[in-house]
């Protein structure tokens, strides 16, 4: 039996009640062009023909399907794997959307691409694909990420790409998504924003995931090819929810694979340091759309924390929204504590250093591993790696 969710978004942009376009007049005219030459431009062969080309040759795709023997062996119950998305080039499954953006951008004739991030993956990916087709890159970056993930800012700047600082409100990544906003509304006609998850005005929404979905499709495949069936539960860190989304969308109609979507529970849930939008959050907007947040009483966003800078957001992708209100995919949270855990033990477990993000993703593989049978199969999307957090951890917990 399975899920029949229907073609998503409808026409205007809604995952059910959640997406749309909640912005002002004069920017819906270049929304929906940006959206038609999306539709036009992506569907031909010869924009399909670079992108794989661009996959296989530059990304290095397909990312490898690992099964983490000593991890699933330490905790004695499920199999737990690993879609190796931290392998790709960049190290961060943001490249796979900002290559799609980059050429739409310059097809379009776009004189600059501009984008916020958080951790910096984004930024890396989108300066890196930038540089490849030739088109200036703007990447607006809170002051406290810039701190805490120098060396994706170095790369950055190495890339070409202008870094702006953001000095306002929490410094982090809802203000650099403000300070980038306003620099795009200088000239909407002549910039393209290339937003950096599943969240904005639509089509933003639905091209990243588009874009993102080969890691769902991948995974299927080869998860298939080893095992003979699919995994039983999947994994993956959210904070605007892009490698989520990801990997999530190949298997939306498989009802006996469950889905597990993992938020920063940062100090506490019963404290305001934390980004569990899904969690906690109530519905409103923001940024251009509709969808869950975490705000106060007049519907302001609250400020979020997380140890990782790219999960601390006060909104969520509209179709995560839309997949906890059916109950198609569940969300859970997990705290920095267990997010380090799970961190240096994969490291020293399977030598494999993941981001910050990820590991939040693996701390609760870890949890529902151990509450399982060895004859159970959980999948983690292993987002990104942990060169841009070695620094930080090591600071942090003092090695």
């Amino acid at each position: 039996m399975s899920v029949q969710l229907g073609e998503m978004p409808d026409s205007e942009g809604y995952f059910g009640e959640y997406g749309g376009q909640i912005i002002p007049p004069e920017l819906k005219k270049i929304m929906d062009d940006i959206n038609d030459s999306y539709e036009e431009v992506t569907r031909t062969a010869a924009f399909q023909e670079e992108l794989t080309a661009l996959y296989t040759d530059y990304v290095g795709r397909p990312s490898p399907l690992y099964y983490a023997r000593r991890l699933s062996e330490k905790i004695g119950g499920a199999r737990i794997y690993l879609k190796r998305e931290d392998l790709n080039h960049t190290g961060a499954h943001k490249i796979n959307h900002c290559l799609g953006e980059a050429l739409l951008a310059k097809h379009m004739g776009k004189t600059k691409v501009l984008a916020e991030t958080g951790a910096g993956q984004h930024g890396v990916a989108l300066a890196t694909a930038c540089a490849l087709v030739d088109i200036p890159c703007e990447i607006h970056m809170g002051e406290v990420d810039i701190k805490k993930e120098h060396p994706n800012v170095t790369k950055m700047k190495i890339l070409g790409c202008t870094l702006v600082p953001v000095t306002r409100g929490t410094r982090t990544l809802k203000d650099a998504v403000d300070s980038a906003f306003e620099e795009y509304l200088k000239d909407p006609v002549s910039f393209f924003y290339a937003i950096g998850s599943v969240v904005g005005p639509h089509p933003f929404p639905k091209m990243v995931r588009d874009f993102q979905r080969i890691v769902g499709q991948e995974a299927r495949e080869q998860f298939l090819a080893k095992e003979g069936c699919l995994p039983d539960t999947l994994l993956a860190c959210v904070g605007g929810g892009s490698n989520a989304m990801g990997l999530f969308t190949a298997f939306l109609e498989d009802e006996h694979v469950a889905m597990i979507g993992v938020e920063p529970a940062g100090r506490g849930l019963d404290t305001p340091d934390h980004a569990a939008t899904l969690t906690l959050g109530s519905k409103g907007a923001l940024h251009g759309f509709k969808c869950y947040n975490l705000q106060d009483e007049a519907g302001e966003p609250l400020p979020v924390y997380s140890i990782a800078s790219g999960l601390d957001y006060p909104a969520v992708g509209p179709q995560h929204c839309y997949l906890k209100d059916i109950s198609r995919v569940r969300y859970v949270a997990v705290d920095d504590k267990a997010c380090l855990d799970a961190f240096m033990t994969l490291s020293r477990l399977e030598g494999i250093i993941p981001a910050l993000e990820s590991a939040h993703a693996v701390a609760y593989a870890m949890q529902l591993a151990g509450e399982q049978s060895s004859d159970k199969s959980i999948l983690i999307n292993l987002s990104g790696r942990g060169d841009k957090d070695a620094d930080f951890v090591a600071e942090h917990l003092g090695l």
